[in-house]
């Protein structure tokens, strides 16, 4: 079934006229939509606490930021852009006992709201809008008089005004001039988390290190193994990004594409697709949010364990050595 899609005539600003919105965190998103939504002749407020790089660059562009609780406390439509992991605590201790009948709580990703982490009031209004985009792409392409496509979904009471206040909200942020995708908090929740651990980064960066490592333990150059199995990974994408499987397949060579055809079933075999399979019953059961949240619960160890071992992996040496070389690209190294 196709997908229902609003763009700029199906939303109006009215549905924000007189209500403060409140921007929960300043980071990615967080200062795109801020100034969008600013920009948009929308009331906004930013809590962020003191002391970091994001409270910093909200007050130079021209907020004053307060505490989550006073942010919740001045809203009348509350957008938590915290990392996932932490927006239940600070939901408990900052944002419940300042919540009205009325209120419209929102997200950009469902996480917290589908799995049971955030339950809200009665009276209270949920709401995600969720840009398919990063923060700086949300701000540039507002900026130049475009927009991010958007999803959006509702639940809790009053989903009617929800659903006008959320499509006022994308169209305040420029979502509904590239198109705003009806959802629902369950779909976009597994879809995103699924996407993430089988494709883009889970499924990539095995992918790509058991490339490199074939090559090497076969005794070529680590040099040319990350050109071929790390450096040219943009190439490709860039191709995929802008006009899919068919026009990546046509800017490659035929050898490429033979092998295309040819070798892929050979990497993603049944086995794989089983594998997927039951990776997406773990998102759906809850199981994985569980372990993650257990994790931050314990002090996240092994999650922390694991970043280091795969920082000092040599795929990610070799690579920081060979990016020295390329003056165009600009370095995003961590230590």
């Amino acid at each position: 079934m196709a997908a229902t899609v609003y763009y700029d005539k199906d939303a109006d600003l009215k549905h924000l006229a007189g209500k403060t919105v409140g921007i929960l965190g300043y980071g990615s998103q967080g200062h795109a939509h801020a100034q969008n939504l600013r920009d948009s002749g929308v009331k906004v407020i930013v809590g962020q606490r003191p002391g970091g790089a994001n409270y910093d660059l909200a007050k130079k562009h021209g907020f004053e930021p307060v505490s989550a609780a006073d942010a919740a406390k001045q809203a009348d439509v509350l957008n938590i852009l915290l990392p996932d992991e932490l927006q239940a605590e600070v939901f408990e201790r900052d944002i419940r006992a300042n919540l009205k009948p009325g209120n419209v709580l929102m997200c950009s990703h469902g996480f917290n709201l589908h799995f049971g982490l955030i339950e809200p009031p009665k009276g209270v209004g949920l709401l995600l809008v969720a840009p398919k985009g990063p923060g700086h792409l949300v701000r540039s392409e507002f900026v130049a008089g475009g927009g991010v496509p958007c999803l959006i979904a509702t639940g809790g009471d009053n989903e009617d005004a929800s659903f006008n206040i959320g499509m006022a909200y994308a169209k305040g942020i420029g979502g509904t001039r590239g198109g705003v995708i009806r959802t629902s908090f369950a779909e976009e929740t597994e879809t995103d988390l699924f996407g993430e651990q089988a494709v883009l980064c889970g499924g990539i960066s095995e992918l790509i290190k058991a490339g490199f490592n074939t090559l090497v333990e076969a005794g070529y150059q680590p040099e040319m193994a990350y050109f071929e199995c790390m450096h040219e990974v943009k190439l490709i994408v860039d191709l995929l990004y802008q006009g899919g499987l068919s026009y990546m397949r046509y800017s490659v060579s035929n050898t490429a594409e033979y092998g295309d055809y040819r070798t892929g079933p050979r990497i993603v075999t049944d086995e794989t697709r089983a594998e997927m399979k039951r990776i997406l019953e773990d998102i759906q059961s809850g199981r994985f949010a569980r372990d993650w949240m257990l994790e931050n619960k314990a002090g996240a160890p092994s999650f922390k364990a694991t970043r280091r071992r795969e920082r000092a992996l040599p795929i990610e040496q070799v690579g920081k050595e060979l990016r020295r070389m390329m003056s165009w690209i600009e370095e995003k190294e961590v230590d």
